[in-house]
C-alpha cells in the first residue's frame, strides 16, 4: 500500500501543467481583448449581467492602491513573485493525497503568473470580464487570472477547513 503522506515530488509536474493552462488561457484572452477593444469599450454578452469591458488595473484586487504614483506596480509584482516561488516549491512538498490543495495551489500559481506578467509587460493588469446588474450594481472588472486566483484560494481554504484534519488522522 502506498504511503499517502508521501510528497508530490515529481508528481507536481501535472499541477505545474494545470498552472500553465490557466496562464495560457489568461494571456491569450488578455491579448485578444487588448488588441481588439479600446480602453473602456463595452460589448454586451448577457444583458443585463455580463459585458466584455477592457480596463487596466494599476492596483490589486478591487483596484486597491490603484491611485498611487506607481510604486504599487513593483510592490504587487514582487509580492506576486514571492507567491509564485512559494507555490512552486510547496507543490512538490504537499502530500500526494492532498489533491484538492494541490489543485487549488496550481490555479493560484497560474493566476499569479498571469497578473505578474501583465505588471512587468504593461505596468498594469488587463481586465475585461464585467459582471453587473443593469446600471444598479457593478462588480469590479476582472480576468481569467483572477478567476484562477479566487477558485484556487477557495479550494485551498476548503482543504484547510474540511480535508486537512482527516488527512492528518490517517
Amino acid at each position: 500500500m502506498p504511503n499517502i503522506s508521501m510528497p508530490n515530488g515529481q508528481n507536481a509536474v501535472k499541477y505545474y501543467f494545470l498552472a500553465f493552462i490557466v496562464l495560457l488561457f489568461d494571456q491569450v484572452t488578455k491579448y485578444y481583448f487588448n488588441a481588439t477593444f479600446t480602453l473602456y469599450q463595452t460589448v454586451d454578452v448577457l444583458p443585463p449581467v455580463l459585458n466584455w469591458t477592457l480596463a487596466y488595473n494599476h492596483g490589486a484586487a478591487f483596484s486597491f492602491l490603484a491611485d498611487q504614483n506607481g510604486w504599487q506596480k513593483w510592490f504587487f509584482a514582487i509580492l506576486g513573485l514571492l507567491v509564485i516561488s512559494f507555490v512552486i516549491v510547496h507543490l512538490r512538498k504537499i502530500p500526494k493525497s492532498a489533491k484538492v490543495l494541490s489543485l487549488g495551489l496550481a490555479m493560484v500559481l497560474g493566476g499569479a503568473l498571469g497578473n505578474v506578467i501583465d505588471r512587468f509587460l504593461h505596468g498594469y493588469v488587463i481586465d475585461f470580464i464585467h459582471v453587473h446588474y443593469a446600471n444598479v450594481w457593478h462588480y469590479p472588472i476582472f480576468n481569467v487570472a483572477d478567476i484562477g486566483l479566487c477558485v484556487g484560494m477557495t479550494l485551498v481554504i476548503w482543504d484547510m477547513l474540511f480535508l486537512e484534519k482527516a488527512r492528518q488522522k490517517r
